[in-house]
């Protein structure tokens, strides 16, 4: 059994026995790993080859583009769900079942080193999503980096703008370092957010157990001259829903995402950037939104 803590909570993998399956698929987990979790299990992944896909009495949810291939749903007649993970080619790389709230998990992978590499990676990110939402938790993709010590998000559309501005920071900013670039996660922890690196990080590998008190989160809109505005509440919220991993056909799971976001917006700045990829933009957004 393998052990992690990732956001400050527990989680386990079992590797049932196989000559091509085994936590070397992921070591971007190895920064976050434990030897022995103390406190409740967020959840437990099995995986095992012999998983067998469910053919009868489901609801077909339907298929889903997430950008790196298509993600296959359906659910189960217990409440849990039957995902199949498809890469970019759509080859299916993994078979992946749940319980209702995530907590128990069994997946098959499938195809070469490359194919389960990216079945297990993608299977282990939407089980903590989903898992974590009863945790006062959000899986948001943004690039975040670190300031006098609070972490500021940044969101935007894929190829938009987020880990060039995160860049624009690290090189006319004093003090920051790189928190995540893709998917950071915010946990509310004693009414206070927070912001965490995770196994996840896109293109760049920014694989780091590190924390901060969220400072901020702002959205990228590139623009022909550079200025920054405070969003309300509604703003905010159409703002950040679109950043998170969250499913409106589970109405449990996606009330306790938008519920999660309310907080941040109660509790956090956010901000839309106008912005050109300049230092001029990494100095206005860094003197508006910066806590100290």
């Amino acid at each position: 059994m393998n052990y992690f803590k990732i956001a400050d909570l527990n989680i386990a993998i079992d590797f049932v026995d196989s000559t091509v399956n085994s936590i070397g698929l992921i070591p971007s987990t190895e920064p976050f790993r434990i030897e022995k979790p103390e406190g409740d299990m967020l959840f437990q992944l099995t995986v095992d080859d012999r998983v067998k896909p469910v053919k009868e009495e489901l609801e077909k949810i339907g298929s889903f583009d997430t950008g790196n291939g298509d993600i296959i749903v359906d659910r189960l007649t217990n409440g849990g769900y039957q995902y199949i993970i498809k890469d970019i080619n759509e080859y299916p790389c993994c078979l992946l079942i749940t319980d209702e709230q995530f907590k128990n998990c069994k997946c098959a992978l499938n195809g070469n080193t490359a194919n389960r590499r990216f079945g297990l990676n993608n299977a282990l990110m939407l089980i903590f999503a989903f898992a974590s939402s009863y945790k006062d938790t959000l899986l948001i993709h943004a690039s975040l980096v670190r300031n006098q010590g609070y972490g500021y998000a940044f969101i935007a559309k894929s190829g938009t703008g987020k880990s060039t501005h995160t860049g624009l920071w690290m090189k006319y900013i004093e003090g920051c370092d790189l928190m995540n670039d893709d998917n950071p996660i915010i946990r509310f922890i004693d009414e206070k957010p927070w912001i965490y690196g995770s196994p996840w990080s896109g293109k760049t590998p920014c694989y780091r157990n590190v924390k901060a008190p969220l400072g901020a989160i702002t959205r990228i809109d590139r623009a022909k001259n550079n200025s920054i505005e405070l969003l309300g509440p509604i703003e905010a919220f159409a703002s950040i829903l679109p950043s998170c991993s969250h499913m409106k056909w589970d109405h449990n799971i996606h009330n306790k995402i938008c519920d999660t976001i309310t907080r941040v917006i109660e509790t956090t700045n956010i901000y839309t950037l106008h912005c050109l990829p300049n230092e001029e933009a990494a100095r206005i957004c860094h003197k508006t939104i910066s806590k100290k």
